[in-house]
Order: C-alpha cells, then structure tokens, then sequence
C-alpha cells in the first residue's frame, strides 16, 4: 500500500482537500459571517425605519385630530359668531322699522293736525264773512239801530 502510487496520490488528494477546505471553509465562514452581519444591520435599519414610520404616522395622526378639533371649534365659533350677528341684524332692523314706524305716526299726526287746523281756520273764514254777509243784510235800515241799542243795554249785565 506504501508503494502504490495511487495511495499517495489519494493522501495527497486527501491532505490537499483538508488544506483547501480549512482555508475555504474559513473564507467561506468569513464571507458568510459578513453576509450575515450586512443583513442583521439591514433588518435593524429596517426595523428602526419601520419604528421611525410607526411614530411619524401616530403624530401626524394626533395633528390630524388636533386639526379636527381645532375645525370644529371654529366651525362652532363661526356659527355661534353669525347667529349673534343675525340676532343683532334682526333687532336692528327691528328697531329702524319701529322708528321708521314712529316717524311715518308722527307725520301722520302733524298731517291730520295741519289738516284740522286748515279746516278750522277755513271754517272760521267762513262763519265770519257768512256773519258779516247776514249782519250786513238784517242791519240795514231801523233794524240795525235796535238790535245796536239793545246790545248796548244788555252790555253792563253780561259784563258782570
């Protein structure tokens, strides 16, 4: 077996492959080891992205709540605001249409007063020049003269 030269081929193989794999089986360890670091860093970048995402998102949901709220209290603030506005429009307009009102009553009034008054004066213009038309027909003559005297008579006693 010493002197076949394929038995010392075959350990030459063997020792051969013993050396070549203790090297490969190294390299091969070492380049996997790094492969295996390089992925575990890619998975804990990974999973601090995915954290750094997760917390972004649950504050970006907050403001966004924040936001609707922040909305419907001025939407709230808004409605509350107009309604004030359109009371006070109201008791404005109210208020001008009870002076307007007032104002039309008076003019009204100082109308009609104008009126009775004109019709009074019309009356008493009338009554006066009727009186000096009658007095002036009835005191013609001997007529005239006796009712004069007779109202002179009566003067001391009305007077008293």
């Amino acid at each position: 077996m010493f002197s076949q030269p394929e038995f010392w081929v075959a350990v030459a193989f063997v020792i051969f492959v013993a050396l070549i794999y203790r090297r490969a089986s190294t390299m091969v360890t070492t380049a996997l080891d790094k492969r295996a670091a390089t992925i575990q860093h890619q998975i804990e970048e990974a999973r601090r992205l995915r954290e750094e995402a997760e917390a972004r998102l649950e504050q970006y949901r907050r403001q966004q709540r924040n936001a609707m709220k922040e909305a419907e209290t001025m939407v709230a603030r808004a409605r509350a605001e107009a309604e004030r506005q359109q009371a006070q429009a109201k008791t404005a307009l109210d208020e001008a249409l009870a002076r307007r009102r007032e104002q039309a009553l008076d003019k009204i009034a100082r109308a009609e007063a104008d009126a009775v008054r004109q019709v009074r004066e019309l009356a008493a213009e009338l009554a006066v020049a009727a009186t000096r038309q009658v007095l002036a027909e009835e005191l013609q003559g001997g007529r005239g003269a006796a009712l004069i005297d007779r109202s002179i008579a009566e003067l001391p006693q009305r007077m008293h």
